[in-house]
């Protein structure tokens, strides 16, 4: 993923306030030469002092050989995503038409060893975790080894800790327009008011507030998806 100085996050802060309520994503784990990668879309339950995302997977699941063959994997979380159509970039002065069509998006990858979890106990404190973040206000049994009720399909399932290496976490909202363009784009991402619109231009009002409201030295570039 390309990450302009422009987009990157503000502080460490700004990626781990936003994945604390992203818990969805999809783990890419490398295949055998020659073979595309798998994806597997799934919740998880990130843990910032552990630093590691808890999950778990059906046993039949075709990706564990080479999960357990090639632990190094990304676990990539994406949302607040909304397109932008060029005239709403187009510089002071520039025709509408010239201006550039976007993506607005946040995005955060966590590159992790992926260490599978069989231990019946480990398996059931780990899917606690995952059932206490889910469900914070509880509602469901405790998950005990060899107890009912869920004793008995722990076998099915196989625990996956992701132990995070690096966080790769990116902010895309126009940082490298003028104050006077964001502000422009902010008005009519109010107006369209379109799936996705409200949270990107929370964003891209909060960031542009962050940094005083300047704009990147990198200027008025034409780079479009970056």
């Amino acid at each position: 993923m390309l990450i302009h100085p422009w987009d990157a996050p503000t502080d460490d802060a700004e990626w781990q306030e936003w994945l604390a309520a992203h818990d969805f994503g999809q783990l890419a784990v490398n295949g055998a030469a020659g073979e595309p990668p798998w994806v597997q879309p799934l919740h998880f339950a990130y843990d910032p002092v552990r630093r590691e995302a808890a999950t778990h997977l059906a046993r039949p699941n075709p990706l564990w050989s080479a999960l357990e063959d090639r632990p190094t994997v990304l676990l990539s979380v994406v949302d607040d995503y909304t397109f932008i159509p060029g005239p709403w970039q187009a510089a002071e002065g520039q025709p509408p038409e010239h201006g550039v069509p976007t993506s607005f998006y946040a995005a955060v990858q966590l590159v992790c060893t992926a260490h599978v979890v069989d231990d019946p106990e480990a398996k059931a404190a780990l899917l606690q975790r995952q059932t206490t973040h889910f469900q914070p206000d509880g509602g469901s049994a405790p998950v005990v080894a060899g107890a009912a009720p869920y004793g008995r399909q722990l076998s099915g399932i196989r625990g996956l800790r992701l132990e995070v290496r690096e966080v790769r976490a990116k902010f895309k909202y126009g940082g490298k327009r003028s104050r006077s363009v964001q502000h422009r784009t902010a008005e009519r991402l109010a107006e369209r008011g379109g799936p996705g619109d409200a949270a990107a231009r929370r964003h891209q009002r909060r960031r542009l507030a962050a940094n005083g409201g300047a704009p990147s030295a990198a200027g008025q570039g034409t780079t479009g998806q970056g």
